[in-house]
């Protein structure tokens, strides 16, 4: 059990929590499921969870206000389940700080391809958070502007005050970092830093690169119209 990656999911319907459950046990998960946002919020501080998978609309804290709720205390992967594809639920769970969102109804077989794609970003080993940098990066400190990045301890600071990321945020920053001036695509994005090497929601990309702009600054992150983003070198 020690080895096993820990799930948190908080999902109110309860013949897909149940059902949910047993497909992530049967792949050798360890799940523990909550009804409803605020017993989710307790069994995230209790149990400290590899990844969390939260449905936004379940009652006493919505999913998007957990996911809020967890990121101010952890940077732990976040995975948010919305019942539309189209919805605002997505744009806000992503704005909350979720790393990657599923549509329901969804394949077992694909939310755990998902759930592994986003461990695998994190760095997941066992119970560990640690996030691996790409193996492209060079180790050492890179400067843009006013913006320090330290490539071996994996920490930001601008104008020498420390940037709070998430191991996502990092790792886009990193893509970027790799070849400031260049035009990196969504697309190219998606397939680098979210293991999309089918495709996805460009959404997300659009969303992280925003909060990391709030992060680092407005105008270091600059969007090409109709090719994609580029660090300003």
């Amino acid at each position: 059990m020690a080895d096993q990656t820990h799930v948190l999911f908080v999902e109110d319907d309860d013949v897909i929590r149940e059902a949910t459950q047993l497909a992530l046990e049967r792949d050798g998960f360890a799940v523990t499921a909550m009804p409803d946002g605020l017993s989710g919020l307790e069994a995230f501080r209790a149990n400290r969870p590899d990844i969390a998978l939260l449905d936004v609309m379940v009652p006493g804290l919505d999913g998007v206000s957990l996911c809020r709720r967890i990121r101010d205390e952890s940077t732990v992967p976040v995975i948010m389940l919305s019942a539309r594809a189209d919805s605002i639920d997505v744009v806000l769970g992503l704005e909350a700080g979720a790393d990657d969102y599923v549509t329901k109804p969804f394949d077992g077989a694909v939310l755990v391809a998902r759930i592994r794609a986003v461990l695998r970003r994190f760095g997941h080993a066992g119970a560990a958070h640690a996030e691996e940098s790409p193996a492209h990066v060079n180790g050492g400190p890179l400067t843009f502007g006013d913006v320090e990045i330290d490539t071996e301890g994996m920490e930001v600071r601008r104008a020498g005050q420390p940037v709070a990321l998430t191991p996502t945020e990092m790792r886009l920053l990193l893509e970027f970092s790799t070849a400031p001036g260049t035009v990196l695509s969504r697309d190219k994005l998606l397939e680098r830093v979210w293991d999309y090497g089918w495709g996805g929601d460009t959404r997300v990309v659009d969303v992280h690169v925003q909060r990391l702009r709030q992060k680092i600054g407005q105008d270091r992150i600059e969007t090409v119209r109709g090719f994609g983003y580029k660090l300003k070198a």
